[in-house]
């Protein structure tokens, strides 16, 4: 296996599981490792797969090692609302696995995998959670204020600082993005604020009422996971002098309300019933901004989305009714 191989962490959740298989049709099922610390037969199935405790630096360091990895995806956290119930064991994760493949990419003796196996690049996600009530809710900008209300966007603001510094001092080339709420429908959701969206759609496309844990008018700014996969892939391919921003860049797709969702979910399902009962995640959600504004990363390596909200749901609907013919 050549030193170009990629490894993703955490490959079993949402973003993962979309990530792991376009990863593999561009090169090849065999030079993409997904790992998880729990075990996911489509992902098993899909190609090479193991147990991985992003926890354990030697483990981790052992896998670098063997499969010659080039690229690291850390995709492995705990979202916001689960976050929320287990903090300490958030922040564990999401820093002490971050600081573990950071080392990675460092080319002196404190690589747990020794410099000669350094890894060259590193994807990690930070999110719309980095932002507080403080800061601007419509466009809200790339260095807007950063106070978040959660452990896990405080994870994400400490997450970025880290990455800046490892960058600054190390020279290690970890590019991130400030992803929106993510919607798909190939896996189901971790446990983040905006997964209402995922689970009003496979709600409408099997025929149920949908109770929303959300205000109707509680706007928040949202990606279809192709385009979080396509964000992703556009970053890390982008020549490094072009990488101007080193803590984690603004991405945006659509900015919608449940209501709005519902509205456009009608148009192909009309009998389609919601009712709304805000819970804690409602709250979380009204720390966050309404709306992106992306325009550095559209003008720094020309970022752009193929969905909209109508396209988008349009797609998974579509989709999921093929699933069911089959």
């Amino acid at each position: 296996m050549s030193k170009g191989n990629i490894l993703i962490t955490g490959s079993a959740g949402q973003l993962g599981v979309e990530l792991a298989a376009r990863l593999r049709e561009i090169h090849g099922t065999e030079r993409v490792i997904a790992t998880d610390i729990r075990e996911r037969n489509r992902i098993e199935e899909a190609g090479p797969f193991e147990i991985l405790d992003v926890l354990d630096r030697e483990q981790l360091a052992g896998a670098v090692s063997k499969h010659n990895i080039g690229t690291i995806y850390h995709l492995a956290a705990i979202l916001s609302a689960n976050g929320e119930k287990q903090i300490g064991k958030t922040w564990q994760l999401n820093m002490d696995g971050l600081l573990n493949v950071l080392d990675l990419g460092r080319n002196d003796e404190n690589n747990p995998a020794g410099s000669q196996n350094a890894v060259s690049h590193i994807f990690w996600p930070s999110s719309i959670a980095v932002f507080g009530p403080d800061a601007d809710r419509e466009m809200t900008p790339q260095n807007s204020p950063l106070n978040p209300t959660t452990v896990y966007g405080i994870s994400k603001v400490a997450g970025e600082q880290w990455c800046a510094y490892y960058h600054r001092r190390f020279g290690v080339d970890v590019r991130s993005l400030r992803y929106p709420g993510l919607i798909g429908y190939k896996s189901e959701p971790g446990g983040g604020t905006t997964d209402y969206a995922v689970d009003m759609l496979q709600a409408a496309a099997g025929g149920n009422a949908y109770t929303c844990p959300l205000g109707s008018h509680t706007r928040l700014p949202m990606m279809y996971m192709d385009d979080a996969v396509k964000a992703a892939l556009d970053l890390m391919a982008a020549p490094e002098e072009l990488v101007d921003v080193r803590t984690s860049y603004n991405v945006s797709a659509m900015s919608f309300t449940p209501d709005d969702m519902a509205g456009v979910i009608r148009r192909h399902v009309p009998d389609f019933d919601v009712d709304y009962a805000p819970d804690s995640r409602d709250a979380i959600a009204a720390s966050w901004p309404d709306s992106i504004d992306d325009g550095k990363a559209r003008q720094d390596w020309n970022w752009k989305p193929d969905f909209d909200l109508g396209a988008m749901v349009k797609h998974i609907l579509d989709q999921q009714a093929l699933s069911s013919e089959a």
